[in-house]
């Protein structure tokens, strides 16, 4: 599954869609002019490659500011990842390697 850019309008209805089929959601906060926000960008591409129990959804905090402080999103890039629709088991900001969002998504399913 691809990476999926939502706005405001669409974001509800896309987190119902991937908490409908999958077991992982991530949720990458970022801005097009943010540098760190693209290397991370480029992990999250890596681990949908690799895992099939993950949804990644993008969201520019630029042109969605109320979801990314509903997140409580104050640094870029920030990352939010779901176990499942109730618990949020990872929420930090900065460039994380796909290996160690691996890790963190194996955890989850000890």
């Amino acid at each position: 599954m691809a990476i999926v850019e939502v706005d405001e309008e669409s974001f509800q209805q896309e987190m119902n869609k991937a908490f409908a089929k999958e077991n992982v959601l991530i949720l990458k906060f970022g801005s097009e002019y943010c540098e760190s926000c693209h290397a991370l960008e480029c992990e999250l591409e890596e681990i949908d490659e690799e895992l099939d129990n993950v949804s990644v959804l993008a969201i520019d905090t630029d042109e969605s500011p109320e979801i990314a402080e509903k997140y409580n999103v104050y640094a870029l890039p920030t990352m939010v990842i779901y176990g499942d629709r109730e618990s949020i088991i990872y929420n930090e900001s900065g460039v994380i390697l796909a290996q160690d969002i691996e890790q963190v998504i194996k955890n989850k399913e000890r």
